[in-house]
């Protein structure tokens, strides 16, 4: 292969068409010294370069655009959400006057479980950990004065995911925006729940029915919206390693996409609505190197697995957060430091979107000041540092690529196992992989104990301080409020009209009718978050995990 001829042809056939499509954000990308940065660096063995291959082309190892943020930066995501609708709301306001580019719900974990605020199971739990949405009422506050139809929204729900994004849908109509405009994700992701995270509702059957109604939904419907958030960020927060969060991310996955095909959806009709989401941790070369292999990963199965066709369903988009695992409510200022180096490692892996913690997260809910220093961390690493100005800037760096192999070989072999049992869902029941996952979290925690793994402020230079960091506390009141506005909506509605809804969908969901326009249907007629997932338990019960788990 001539390497001239071959760079000059995706120049010219790649980069130069997207460029003249999207104009890159500065007239000339250089150092502080003045030296021009390339548009992306190329290794001079020429078996290298044909193992990488170039940015946006397979097998998407150096980013899955050709010039990555030099025509776009990456969204400024920060999730956020606690209270009420209307909290958060003015919250979600001022981070996009300060310069977020979008957004990200918290809710909290009666709305997560699908309970309405005025449940006994809610109580001492509404808007403590996120926002509290019990009702279409709810998600008009949550987004009042902010045009739908121009950010981009990505919701941490999974369960009751469905009838949230029907609730979102719902507003969208009522602003006047057609739901073929709406951007953003529903994170979507049961089987993590299962494995790491336990916010589950529905058995696997129903719950992969529901994931798959949305798939097709979408796919008709809301083109531009990601069905599904495919995450290992909630596995590593358990304790897994790099190599596990990418291989049991990528497992679950593959179950997705085969309970897509078994639904009668061809691959590249959804594939390129799939997303990840992914931690940044501590290991600043490593998470790099995870994020490279991951794509590289995914590029492979979906080609020579799932015989996708189009580029597009190759793809492995992902957002980024940071670790919480990782923060300390010792010396929490060093928070800001640690925060800084995992956003950066996101970033020189290729980010789609990022959200970076705040400082005081291991303490309580983030006040405003501590989120604005944690979305300036992300405009400083945008506009200051020089990182985002060259793509994939340390590719062919000897050791970045050795781990990127390694990440690669290991997750390899953990999806071989994997597929062995039957796939993910058996790895699940049998607990093979919350096991692993349980096995790497302790032994952590055994070399912190024994210094063997040193965490600054915990059990190595530590001071005897008192933290004087400002607190944000919820008001208890809000949960009376909630239950007030439950009662005046069950009050005005036409209940007539909702108990045919509920009829309709309980039909529904016995039987093979796709659930999102019926849901629709029901959130627009006021029936409330609880009120459907309590009849779909009624038809479809609870999960409940092995007694031995």
């Amino acid at each position: 292969m001539n390497f001239e001829a071959e760079k000059k042809r995706w120049e010219e056939e790649v980069l130069t068409p997207l460029t003249k499509k999207f104009p890159e954000r500065k007239p000339e990308f250089k150092t502080l010294s003045g030296n021009p940065v390339p548009v992306v660096a190329v290794p001079q063995e020429m078996d290298y370069q044909q193992k990488l291959g170039f940015p946006g082309e397979y097998p998407f190892t150096r980013g899955i655009q050709p010039n990555m943020y030099r025509g776009r930066l990456w969204t400024m995501r920060q999730y956020a959400g606690y209270a009420s609708a209307e909290e958060s709301n003015q919250r979600y306001r001022y981070l996009l006057e300060q310069g977020q580019t979008g957004l990200s719900v918290a809710f909290d974990l009666p709305t997560q479980i699908g309970y309405d605020a005025d449940d006994p199971i809610a109580a001492g739990e509404v808007g403590k950990v996120g926002v509290s949405i019990s009702s279409l009422a709810d998600m008009e506050l949550l987004f009042r004065e902010i045009p739908l139809d121009k950010v981009s929204t990505s919701m941490t729900i999974n369960a009751p995911a469905a009838v949230l994004l029907a609730m979102y849908i719902a507003v969208a109509k009522r602003q006047g925006v057609d739901e073929r405009l709406l951007r953003g994700t529903i994170q979507n992701d049961i089987l993590k729940e299962y494995v790491a995270r336990g916010t589950y509702i529905f058995p696997p059957a129903p719950s992969m029915r529901l994931i798959t109604d949305i798939f097709q939904y979408c796919k008709a419907s809301v083109p531009r919206w990601n069905t599904i958030s495919i995450s290992g960020y909630h596995i590593r927060e358990a304790g897994s390693t790099a190599v596990q969060e990418v291989a049991f991310t990528l497992a679950n996955a593959i179950a997705y996409v085969k309970a897509a095909i078994d639904a009668g959806l061809q691959v590249d009709e959804f594939a390129s609505q799939l997303s990840f989401f992914f931690n940044a941790h501590n290991h600043f070369l490593e998470e790099i190197a995870k994020f490279r292999a991951a794509r590289r990963l995914w590029a492979e199965i979906m080609r020579n697995q799932f015989h996708a066709a189009d580029p597009a369903s190759m793809k492995l988009r992902f957002h980024t957060q940071t670790a919480g695992s990782t923060l300390t409510a010792q010396q929490p200022e060093n928070n800001v430091v640690r925060v800084t180096l995992q956003a950066l490692a996101a970033v020189l892996g290729g980010t789609q979107s990022l959200h970076t913690n705040s400082m005081d997260e291991a303490l309580w809910l983030p006040t405003e000041k501590s989120v604005r220093v944690a979305l300036r961390t992300q405009q400083i690493i945008a506009f200051e540092s020089g990182v985002a100005d060259s793509v994939d800037p340390l590719g062919g760096s000897y050791l970045v690529e050795e781990l990127t192999d390694q990440i690669a070989e290991q997750a390899k072999m953990y999806l071989h196992t994997i597929e062995q049992m039957g796939g993910a869902l058996a790895a699940i029941e049998n607990g093979y992989m919350q096991s692993e996952i349980q096995t790497a979290a302790y032994q952590y925690q055994k070399a912190v104990e024994n210094k063997d793994q040193m965490v600054v402020g915990v059990n190595a230079f530590q001071v005897d301080e008192q933290t004087d960091l400002e607190g944000l506390k919820v008001d208890p009141a809000i949960e009376a409020q909630q239950r007030a506005k439950l009662a005046e909506i069950r009050g005005r509605r036409d209940n007539q009209r909702a108990q045919e809804l509920l009829g309709h969908l309980e039909t529904a969901a016995r039987g093979k009718e796709n659930l999102m326009p019926v849901l629709i249907g029901c959130v627009e007629n006021e029936i409330t978050l609880g009120e459907i997932c309590g009849l779909l338990r009624s038809v479809w019960g609870e999960y409940q995990p092995p007694a031995w788990l």
